[in-house]
């Protein structure tokens, strides 16, 4: 039996606690949240116990996997504790605000020799998975233009950090990296950045950007990200990508999400539509039992964190762009 302790009794942490409770194998021990009433109320419902901070958790349990969902400005102190105590880790996205906390996170996991993997949950999504394999099958031919979009309302934290800029990264670094690493995953390393944004421009809780990547492949990818929805429209989000025998399509917010538009040779008839539907599965589950698996046969996690580490230097560089209003080569760390 593995033991887990969430730091974190937020949108995420109840996320996390819904996997973990579903898998026989595993048992939450304890809940970590400074709002001691949330902690409470969630440790609660899995007959675990509430702690107002890490130190305390791993000193009265022994837990085998700390999981973190807290606001990206406390990964670091955390994963440090954690991985000093010889805990193995999955830590929410982004992996840091910036690329020097990242690379020490990596660092400091690597010499204590603890799994450490980052929370892009993207790519335990069926559709996604699926849309990846048809990429690589070769349905679609060679990959040239991609578009996706995700959008939201604006997300409601703790003393409104997602408002704070200089905390959240806004919509760029806290929702579309997960555009970014599904991306990097499918076509490879990215070159250069171009951005057009609403950051700094004084709209109240209000986001947008516009993130066009070059890939070293020669893809090239529009990403758009939202935060501009009234509250309690639904998320959505969506995957384009067109290659030289077709196109593909992937829309989650449609019943059958998958399309397929096949390019037919000369005198052929007109192209015919495929509709692909895939089974439903919880992405979260999918990814939480993915790392409880990993750890109970130390294997490496599908995602490294040197994945996180690419997904924020992605994410940076769309943000000096944004600065710049020029185009900005991604740095590799």
């Amino acid at each position: 039996m593995l033991k887990v302790g969430i730091l974190g009794a937020g949108t995420m942490g109840k996320t996390h606690a819904v996997s973990y409770n579903s898998l026989p194998e595993v048992e939450i021990r304890g809940i970590v949240d400074r709002d001691e009433g949330a902690g409470q109320d969630l440790a609660g419902q899995y007959k675990a116990h509430s702690y107002k901070s890490i130190e305390e958790l791993l000193e009265k349990e022994e837990v085998d996997i700390i999981d973190i969902c807290l606001p990206t400005p406390f990964h670091k102190e955390n994963v440090f504790k954690a991985a000093q105590a010889s805990k193995d880790i999955l830590c929410e996205k982004p992996i840091a605000r910036n690329l020097k906390d990242a690379q020490e996170m990596v660092k400091r996991c690597a010499e204590k020799k603890v799994k450490f993997m980052i929370a892009q949950v993207l790519r335990f999504f069926p559709e996604y998975i699926a849309a990846k394999e048809i990429i690589s099958s070769g349905k679609i031919g060679k990959p040239a233009v991609v578009r996706t979009s995700r959008g939201a309302s604006f997300p409601l934290g703790a003393d409104d950090w997602y408002g704070d800029k200089d905390l959240s990264g806004g919509v760029i670094l806290d929702m579309i990296i997960h555009d970014f690493d599904f991306l990097r995953w499918c076509f490879g390393e990215v070159k250069r950045v171009y951005t057009k944004s609403l950051l700094n421009k004084g709209l109240e809780r209000i986001d947008y950007a516009l993130v066009t990547l070059r890939f070293s492949s020669g893809v090239i990818a529009h990403v758009e990200g939202s935060w501009a929805y009234p509250q309690g429209t639904p998320f959505r989000q969506r995957l384009e990508v067109a290659g030289t025998k077709g196109l593909l399509e992937v829309d989650l917010g449609k019943s059958s999400p998958y399309t397929m538009y096949l390019k037919q040779e000369e005198g052929a008839k007109a192209g015919v539509v495929i509709p692909e539907v895939p089974l439903s599965e919880d992405p979260y589950t999918r990814e939480i039992k993915h790392f409880v698996e990993c750890v109970k046969s130390d294997t490496l996690p599908s995602i490294l964190p040197e994945d996180g580490v690419r997904a924020v230097e992605i994410a940076l560089a769309a943000l000096e762009s944004v600065k710049t209003g020029r185009a900005v080569e991604v740095e590799k760390g």
